[in-house]
């Protein structure tokens, strides 16, 4: 297992974002994380990341417990919020240089040489990011989150708001990332899942509604 989620409770003020959900992923599969608008996908995965606390449950990363080795937890999981935070006039190397440095990476020049190559951003490393088209931002946020090599990438919809070549540029360097790692992807493009999904997980009203292995009949039951 590389995500294992039991009993997870989190509560707004008054508000249940979540209600005892539990699921258990596979490795380095890509699962799709679906749900309507404040089902409480966005909140699931701040807390995988270990941004946001949470009331009650067990949440595990590779077997790593986030609550009780959280620095641990965190080294073995990258994460890619919606609205990528980045900061735009950092030039792509040096950001990358900065998020190497924050993880101490024993030879950052090399590691940095590789993502570049692995995200296709070597013809935009030395722009300043605010220079970038949307698609090449997200190709900087998935450097970013897989700068350490993580084993589980936590993306929240990577492919929102991009025209339909990035999408697919994007949709192609998810798939390759996932051949030595776990994918939790959260979208509302059901052609994102078809294309790219061997898992799903459906939420709503933070409840768990359905969990399966997808298959060619499901995909089109969805």
């Amino acid at each position: 297992m590389s995500i294992a989620i039991q009993n997870l409770s989190k509560t707004y003020s008054t508000q249940q974002a979540l209600d005892g959900i539990s699921f258990t992923t596979k490795s380095n599969h890509i699962i799709g994380f679906l749900g309507p608008n404040g089902a409480g996908k966005s909140t699931t995965m701040k807390i995988l990341a270990g941004i946001l606390p949470f009331q009650s449950g067990e949440c595990r990363i590779n077997n790593i417990n986030i609550r009780s080795d959280a620095l641990e937890a965190k080294k073995n999981l990258g994460y890619l919020p919606e609205n990528n935070p980045l900061y735009l006039d950092m030039y792509v190397r040096e950001i990358l240089a900065f998020e190497a440095k924050i993880h101490h990476l024993k030879n950052p020049d090399e590691r940095i040489k590789e993502v570049i190559q692995r995200t296709g951003l070597a013809a935009e490393q030395q722009k300043k990011v605010h220079q970038l088209s949307k698609g090449y931002r997200q190709r900087v946020g998935l450097a970013l989150a897989i700068i350490h090599d993580p084993q589980v990438l936590i993306l929240d919809e990577p492919t929102s708001g991009l025209d339909p070549i990035q999408i697919l540029e994007i949709r192609s360097l998810i798939k390759a990332l996932s051949k030595d790692k776990t994918v939790l992807l959260s979208t509302h493009i059901m052609q994102d899942v078809e294309a790219l999904c061997e898992e799903i997980v459906i939420l709503d009203k933070g409840n768990i509604q359905d969990y399966f292995v997808i298959s060619e009949k499901e995909l089109q039951y969805l």
